[in-house]
């Protein structure tokens, strides 16, 4: 299985609800770097796994619809504690989406087989999903 992983930054405010998360009941902001993997069993035509300035360019544009956010504030999350899990699998559906939609390039619309995202919290945490396309 072959792989090309892009990276980018989030940073989010939200809170979470449940006594098992302590203090981050209360707002709080969080940064993560975010790893987008994409993986394929055989490369494409002209060698790649992806053009990695496309995954680049559409990493960017998945994260710059949550950066900088509330995530309380954000409708399609009312009532969902937006675990750094739960972040990881928004975002990596949201790229299997633009996959499908061809932003990625017709070659990785046919050809990628997996996408895996992971949210580092800190260099001793990280949270990843990872997904069949």
């Amino acid at each position: 299985m072959f792989s090309v992983t892009v990276r980018e930054h989030l940073m989010i405010a939200h809170s979470f609800q449940g006594e098992v998360f302590g203090p981050a009941q209360r707002l709080h902001g969080a940064t993560y770097v975010v790893d987008a993997t994409f993986r394929r069993a055989g490369l494409d035509a002209d060698g790649l796994v992806v053009d990695i300035a496309l995954a680049a360019a559409e990493l960017a544009a998945v994260i710059g619809e949550l950066n900088y956010r509330n995530l309380d504030e954000v409708s399609e999350f009312a009532g969902i504690n937006t675990s750094t899990e739960f972040l990881a699998k928004v975002i990596a559906d949201r790229l299997a989406d633009g996959i499908r939609a061809g932003r990625l390039g017709e070659g990785a619309a046919q050809g990628l087989s997996q996408v895996a995202v992971t949210l580092h919290e800190s260099h001793i945490a990280w949270a990843s999903y990872e997904r069949d396309l």
